[in-house]
């Protein structure tokens, strides 16, 4: 292949290189393969990560599994019970999820969860699992199967007299707040009947198991669904502080009124009776996905580096954090993937179009690469992904997109304004009609977002032809 020079890059095939790495990262992510993995059952002893429960010693086991992974999950937890479940000791699960069940071994009771905005669903479902939970002794097993999206799909305010309709207007401004998902998160379980601990301490006799699949930062697994079944790490304080902020000013009076009020119930904690005989293992997480990625990355002759830091932040800052982040490190690595993995936090204001944080940070990400602006110095050739592993982006189709120098000119010649996307928020049919979204569907998980920023040097493009070639 010829030496190619900086206006020669074939920009295309660096987009399709990255959509082959995320598509590769998503396969090896794959719920059922990890709790498979995690689980297994056989001569009537149940082994979960490093834990053994000896089924005989049950009477009963209840699997509950809500969220984005609920449905996988399950089906691989149900399996492997029932295929070595001694005679007399009865399962019952409820499932709360969306996707279809492509088993059914054992008796469930399905339910098609709602996200990000909790309906009458999510309520019903709720209160269904309170019910089974308050039947359960000491003779009962517990496996709880939570995973991103849970916060949603289970919800039943701890006032009665909120509605669903109130409910969702309160989710709905938490999602457009701009918020962190730990300080949504604090303000959810404090809400709600379902959350915080709450359900552990409705089956404070069982013995509990929590698997988790992570969409949170690490070390908060108390945050993954508003932790319906860990002991909570945050305060009521902590919630009347946060109602202070002027971006929560939507949410519904009543339930402002509940949330800054002194009689405000406090959330479970360690110390409680009911954690003493549960435990919690992670069995899917970011890092891992992070780790799956670099290893994608690295096969095809890319140096990988992870960097975190941006976590949480605002897309603007991340962007350009990440894209001077990864002009340093060109000088040292020719071929370079800067990997990250999170959230980016988007502060909607007026009537917002249709996009998502992944498209929102990638379209400025495209107009930081267009201009040049002045305070990034940009290697010779820079391609950025930014997409959700659970399918979605916001309100959009897309998964996410994949943006580079040549973004914002293909944009113009199809009658966009990226300046006017930006601003409305309404990245999705400007990238959708330039081919540079990514569409998954619904994967069925969620251990966060993955953004990748490539680097390749100038004088590393000879020999590269966008699919890892030396």
């Amino acid at each position: 292949m010829e030496e190619l020079g900086p206006d020669r890059f074939d920009f295309a095939a660096r987009r399709r290189l990255l959509r082959e790495i995320f598509a590769e990262t998503l396969r090896a992510v794959d719920v059922r393969t990890a709790f498979q993995s995690a689980v297994q059952c056989s001569d009537g002893t149940l082994r979960i990560c490093d834990l053994t429960y000896p089924l005989a010693s049950f009477r009963r086991v209840i699997v509950i599994a809500v969220g984005k992974a609920a449905v996988p999950s399950a089906e691989v937890v149900l399996e492997q019970i029932s295929s070595c479940s001694p005679v007399g000791t009865q399962t019952q699960a409820i499932v709360v999820g969306p996707g279809e069940m492509r088993s059914n071994v054992a008796s469930v009771e399905r339910w098609l969860g709602s996200h990000p905005i909790p309906d009458q669903t999510s309520r019903d479902a709720a209160r269904s699992i309170i019910e089974l939970l308050q039947t359960t002794a000491a003779q009962d097993l517990v496996l709880f199967l939570i995973s991103g999206g849970a916060s949603a799909m289970m919800e039943l305010p701890i006032d009665d007299a909120i509605t669903v309709e109130k409910m969702a207007e309160f989710y709905s401004a938490l999602v457009h707040s701009g918020l962190t998902i730990a300080e949504m998160n604090t303000l959810r379980k404090h809400a709600s009947a379902v959350k915080g601990g709450r359900l552990a301490e409705l089956a404070p006799q069982a013995a509990k198991c929590t698997l988790l699949v992570s969409d949170v930062p690490y070390a908060m697994p108390d945050v993954i669904g508003s932790g319906p079944t860990l002991p909570d790490s945050s305060t009521r304080e902590q919630c009347r502080q946060l109602m202070q902020r002027p971006e929560l000013n939507a949410i519904p009076p009543r339930v402002r009124a509940m949330l800054q009020s002194a009689e405000l119930p406090e959330t479970p904690k360690a110390d409680l009776d009911c954690f003493r005989n549960a435990e919690v293992r992670v069995v899917l997480s970011t890092a891992t996905m992070l780790s799956l990625a670099a290893e994608a990355c690295e096969q095809r002759g890319l140096h990988a580096v992870v960097d975190n830091t941006c976590d949480d932040w605002d897309y603007r800052e991340a962007a350009e954090y990440l894209l001077d982040r990864a002009r340093s490190l060109s000088r040292e690595y020719s071929r370079l993937c800067l990997l990250s993995g999170g959230e980016v936090t988007v502060r909607l204001s007026g009537e917002a179009g249709v996009g998502g944080r992944n498209q929102q940070f990638e379209l400025y990400c495209a107009s930081l690469l267009n201009g040049r602006d002045s305070r990034i110095s940009l290697p010779d050739a820079i391609s950025v992904l930014s997409a959700g592993t659970d399918g979605i982006d916001g309100n959009s189709p897309a998964a996410g997109a994949v943006v580079d120098s040549t973004t914002t000119k293909r944009a113009r010649d199809a009658g966009f304004d990226v300046r006017e996307a930006l601003r409305r928020f309404d990245a999705y049919a400007l990238l959708e009609r330039i081919g540079d979204t990514i569409l998954t569907g619904p994967t069925g998980n969620n251990v966060r977002d993955l953004r990748i920023v490539m680097a390749v040097r100038n004088e590393a493009a000879q020999g590269f032809d966008g699919a890892g070639a030396r």
